[in-house]
């Protein structure tokens, strides 16, 4: 049965030790986190857990740690989907499916070559739900990385159709888009999660069924608070938003080592190594430092103007 996968997503970090291994103290932190800072599911082993640069064992071992960790407190999706040969695919994601995640997720940039008008990812989604277990729930991820595939509208409505799929992580950037999507997939399984931080009000207005942005690692309880309490407090909402928006402009300087920073002072992370970045961020991206600062501020504010609020 396809299970519901909605609300506040956070695409997980990966914190890594100084010798370039994964740091299980820090990520078994970073879970506690999320899951005491409002979110409703994890996606792990994706591109913000940087899982382009890491081995096949690393993937595996992320999710079920993940999985363990959790035990069954919100559910957890998993990716790791990032070999190009279609037998590789089935057999990374069949290792991710036996992970005990609750969803396997599939990146349509590994469904069909950058270009491909055809009928290519269509034929591909129909042999990658036939190799994988039945039981399983789907998801689709629009991964900008290492190129960009949006799902034109016959292949979204296909693949809801099916009944497997139970999100699509939406990264089109464009709420008109959003809003189509939302009414092509009325009526079935599969919910539009909008993953850009500019629309987050807005799409959560028009119906999508989540907020699974990369400022989720940084302040998932006021995406959480917008999603839940937003349209009763309307002046409230629209001004949480647009701080919301403008921190969110950061992402550009230097994440995923700009949120690794910023667990860092949180003490989740011991350290901020990043296979993605080998540079200094505050050296490339003068600044930085006083933004994360200004950050931190405005998360406190916000979240002394929301306390009690809702009773």
């Amino acid at each position: 049965m396809t299970i519901t996968v909605d609300g506040i997503i956070p695409v997980m970090l990966t914190p890594f030790t100084q010798n370039n291994k994964v740091d299980w103290d820090g990520y078994s932190r970073l879970i506690d986190w999320y899951l005491e800072n409002g979110t409703t599911a994890l996606f792990a082993v994706c591109q913000s857990s940087e899982m382009q640069f890491l081995s096949l064992e690393e993937r595996v071992e992320l999710a079920k740690f993940t999985v363990k960790q959790v035990s069954g407190k919100v559910p957890v999706v998993v990716s790791g989907h990032v070999s190009d040969q279609f037998s590789d695919q089935v057999h990374e994601l069949n290792a991710m499916a036996e992970t005990g995640a609750d969803g396997v997720v599939l990146v349509t940039n590994r469904l069909a070559v950058e270009g491909d008008t055809s009928d290519t990812l269509l034929r591909n989604v129909d042999a990658l739900i036939s190799a994988l277990p039945e039981d399983i729930t789907l998801g689709l991820y629009e991964c900008p990385a290492p190129y960009r595939r949006l799902l034109s509208d016959d292949e979204l409505i296909h693949c809801a159709q099916t009944g497997r799929f139970s999100l699509l992580k939406d990264v089109s950037c464009d709420l008109d888009i959003v809003k189509r999507r939302i009414a092509l997939v009325k009526d079935t399984p599969l919910g539009i999660v909008n993953a850009n931080a500019a629309i987050a009000w807005p799409a959560m207005q028009a119906g999508s069924t989540g907020f699974c942005g990369v400022f989720n690692n940084i302040h998932p309880d006021l995406y959480a608070w917008l999603y839940h309490h937003g349209s009763a407090y309307p002046e409230l909402a629209e001004e949480l938003a647009t701080f919301l928006v403008l921190a969110a402009q950061a992402e550009a300087m230097g994440y995923p080592k700009l949120a690794k920073h910023y667990h860092k002072r949180l003490g989740t992370f011991s350290e901020t190594v990043s296979r993605v970045q080998d540079y200094d961020i505050f050296e490339r991206f003068w600044g930085v430092s006083p933004i994360l600062d200004r950050i931190a501020q405005g998360s406190e504010f916000y979240r002394g103007k929301v306390s009690g609020l809702v009773k």
